[in-house]
């Protein structure tokens, strides 16, 4: 039995999830999907004070308190600087790091260093009338739709569980500097549908752990979690 811990991308909750998680579990697996700080059952929490080391400590503390080992831990979008660092702490008991049409982060980065994009988005938030707020991105014609999801009931579905996000999780930087992180097999989700303002950062041909690059997939949008939910826990069943 594999745990699978699922960590959901910026302005997103834990419930995007919901149409994966039931696969995983019914092949014997134990799938977890929290929500971070400031979305889904803690949006209360949403202030200005909460940055990426927030949502690092939230996974940390999730898988120590619960002794999970052997961890299967996928990070989307944004999550994958929550991934990294979350890794960097606790090193022996992640089993593997997936990037799921995620920010792959080197040590000392932070989000506009893995995607410059994000540079406009955050001096646009500091800028703003409350300073910190980061508004969920636009709906897109499609194919891009909102956040790759085009159904409108889908749509409405996704609108449900999107919140503001705070500045300080696209500053903070990701530390990387606990050298058994490097042992860490990584796999990466590319999901193919994207407008071309959004850059993918070159997945190098070896690992950090010395091993080929695993890149899989997805003809579709970015939240894959919605649009494509058998196909992406087929792919993370592959890898359990």
């Amino acid at each position: 039995m594999s745990t699978y811990l699922l960590v959901h991308g910026a302005w997103h909750s834990g419930q995007c999830w919901e149409r994966v998680t039931p696969s995983l579990t019914s092949a014997g697996h134990r799938a977890l999907a929290p929500s971070l700080t400031g979305f889904g059952g803690t949006a209360h929490l949403l202030g200005p004070e909460v940055g990426l080391d927030t949502h690092v400590d939230d996974i940390v503390r999730l898988i120590t308190e619960k002794d999970l080992t052997e961890v299967v831990l996928v990070g989307h979008s944004y999550a994958g600087l929550v991934i990294s660092s979350a890794a960097n702490q606790v090193p022996d008991r992640i089993a593997r790091l997936v990037y799921l049409d995620a920010m792959v982060p080197e040590d000392g980065e932070s989000a506009p260093d893995v995607q410059p994009a994000t540079k406009a988005t955050i001096d646009l938030a500091l800028n703003s009338d409350s300073g910190w707020r980061v508004p969920p991105l636009p709906e897109m014609p499609e194919p891009y739709g909102l956040f790759g999801v085009t159904d409108p009931a889908d749509v409405a579905w996704l609108r449900t569980m999107l919140s503001d996000l705070p500045v300080r999780c696209l500053q903070q930087p990701v530390r990387l500097d606990n050298p058994a992180v490097k042992a860490i097999p990584r796999t990466h989700i590319h999901c193919t549908v994207r407008p071309e303002s959004i850059t993918q950062r070159p997945v190098p041909a070896i690992q950090p752990n010395g091993t080929p690059a695993q890149i899989r997939e997805l003809p579709t949008g970015h939240d894959c979690m919605i649009t494509m939910p058998d196909e992406l826990a087929a792919l993370l069943l592959e890898l359990g």
